[in-house]
């Protein structure tokens, strides 16, 4: 199989997400297709954790947030999307942010 040439962070991951997947009964990837998935969703998770606002809007920084974390199929608290969301948004953004009385990102 494929994971046999894993290393270093490849390698890491792989033995995470098989004692993962044993600790919540799920079936263990066995096929190319299962695996693809498994690193596609790590990506995503990886690109979702590294989004920031930059140049975006704040709307189409919202709405690129809810995309990944649809795509990655996470379900978090709103206080943690409203925590991730304010920490990619622009410092000068944010600080004005923080100012309004807020429950979700809507």
């Amino acid at each position: 199989m494929a994971t046999l040439s894993f290393q270093g962070y490849a390698l890491y991951w792989w033995t995470s997400l098989v004692r993962e997947r044993r600790i919540h009964r799920d079936p263990p990837v066995e096929y190319w297709n299962d695996l693809k998935s498994a690193l596609r969703k790590r990506e995503l998770m990886d690109k979702l954790q590294r989004l920031r606002q930059g140049s975006m809007s704040v709307e189409e920084y919202r709405q690129q947030m809810e995309l990944l974390l649809l795509r990655v199929g996470l379900r978090e608290e709103e206080r943690t999307s409203i925590a991730r969301f304010l920490s990619g948004l622009n410092m000068e953004v944010r600080d004005k942010v923080e100012l309004f009385p807020y429950r979700d990102l809507d």
